[in-house]
Formats: structure tokens, C-alpha cells, sequence
């Protein structure tokens, strides 16, 4: 059956959430993007950013596709993820400075895009040969399930978790462009007497991470929800 609250009354009803941002670097990448926002050519807007965080992410995932014939993309790879952290940290920064801020478009399509950004990545670096498939791809399918719980968490509970355990996007991608300068020297390590190739062990911790940071969230919501709603 289709609501018959107007469609004004239903904008009206939303609300931004509350974000929670408590990584290693964040108060230090919260000060830079905010004087970089301060001075972005006022030619320059929040999707400009957006799509430049984007287009950067694939081109990363490209790169590793193409490192498997031509280690040297591993070098072009970290430049795109510099510049994935300019567009996709700043964009939301900029229209918070300019007070430019439209929060159902920027939540929606700075998320989506994000996803559909994360299957490229992971999709290059299944291809390189750096990572076997498998693990690329639990690496994407966790990821996708931490995200999802995060919306949810934002939609019911009004809050935004932007980092977990002091790691947030920004590490993540630093982390990245550590093990891309590992890679050009070994991409295998030792352990336990035997050889790994150093993305499937890094991923493994991955998935391992991401999964314990989901199970936790889960639980802690199920019950701050639970006691919210009472069973009257």
C-alpha cells in the first residue's frame, strides 16, 4: 500500500546521523581537509570529489589487474589511492565548509559508489596473482556485510560508525599503499617455514578483523535495540 504522507512531509522527516570517527589519524585528517576545503577553487564542488574518489578507487583496482604483468602499476596504484582519499575524504568535508550540504544525496551516492568502487578493487587485486581469488573475494563479501550493518545501525539507531577500533578508510588505505612498496621487493613472506604470498596473509587478517568487528556490532546493537523497544 503506498503512503499517503506528502512527499514534503517525508523529506522533512529526515535526519542526519551522527558520525562517529575516532580512528589514529582522524583529528589530524580532520584539520587538513578542513583547510584544504578552505582553499578549493570555488569552481571545484562536493561532486567534483565525489567522482574523483570514484574514478581514483577503480583505477587502483586497475592497477593491481595490471601489476601482475607490470609490478611497476603497483607505484601508479598508491597515487590513486591518494587521490581516492582526497575526493572521497574532502568531498563531504567541502560542503560542510561552503554549509552546501544535501544529506540524502550525499549519504546515498557517496555509499553506493563506494560499493561499486570496493568490487573494482578487490576485483584487481583478485586478478593480480598478488592474492588467490578466494580471498580477495572474502575480503569484499566482508566488507560488504560491515557496511551494510553500518547503515542499518545509522537508519535505526541514528549513528554513523565511520571506524572501528581506532582503523577507519584512511588507514585501510594506507595500510594498502604499505603493502604495494612490500610487494615490489617480495610479495611472498615466511611463516612457519613455509611461503605465503603476503596478501593472502594480510588478507586473512583482513577477513578475521572484519568479521569479529561484525559480530561485535551486531551484538551490541541487537541489545541497545532490544532495550530501546521492550516487549511491552
Amino acid at each position: 500500500m503506498l503512503s499517503t504522507v506528502p512527499q514534503e512531509s517525508r523529506q522533512l522527516c529526515f535526519s542526519s546521523a551522527t558520525r562517529i570517527q575516532e580512528s589514529f589519524v582522524a583529528a589530524v585528517e580532520k584539520r587538513t581537509l578542513v583547510r584544504l576545503a578552505e582553499h578549493t577553487p570555488a569552481r571545484i564542488n562536493s561532486d567534483h570529489l565525489t567522482i574523483l574518489g570514484f574514478v581514483s578507487q577503480c583505477l587502483a583496482g586497475v592497477c593491481y589487474a595490471v601489476a601482475g604483468i607490470h609490478p611497476e602499476a603497483l607505484v601508479l596504484g598508491i597515487v590513486f589511492l591518494a587521490l581516492n582519499w582526497l575526493g572521497d575524504s574532502l568531498d563531504g568535508t567541502l560542503a560542510r565548509v561552503r554549509n552546501r550540504q544535501r544529506p540524502r544525496y550525499g549519504f546515498y551516492v557517496d555509499h553506493i559508489t563506494d560499493t561499486v568502487a570496493a568490487f573494482f578493487l578487490m576485483g584487481g587485486l583478485a586478478l593480480s596473482g598478488y592474492v588467490h581469488a578466494g580471498i580477495a573475494l572474502g575480503m569484499l563479501v566482508v566488507f560488504l556485510m560491515l557496511s551494510i550493518e553500518a547503515y542499518l545501525a545509522t537508519y535505526t539507531l541514528g549513528t554513523f560508525q565511520l571506524s572501528y577500533w581506532k582503523f577507519g578508510p584512511t588507514e585501510i588505505r594506507i595500510l594498502l599503499a604499505c603493502g604495494n612498496l612490500a610487494l615490489l621487493r617480495n610479495p611472498e613472506v615466511k611463516l612457519l617455514d613455509h611461503q605465503f604470498l603476503l596478501f593472502d596473509v594480510g588478507g586473512v587478517i583482513a577477513i578475521a578483523g572484519m568479521a569479529i568487528m561484525l559480530l561485535v556490532s551486531v551484538v551490541r546493537h541487537t541489545v541497545q535495540l532490544y532495550k530501546q523497544e521492550p516487549i511491552a
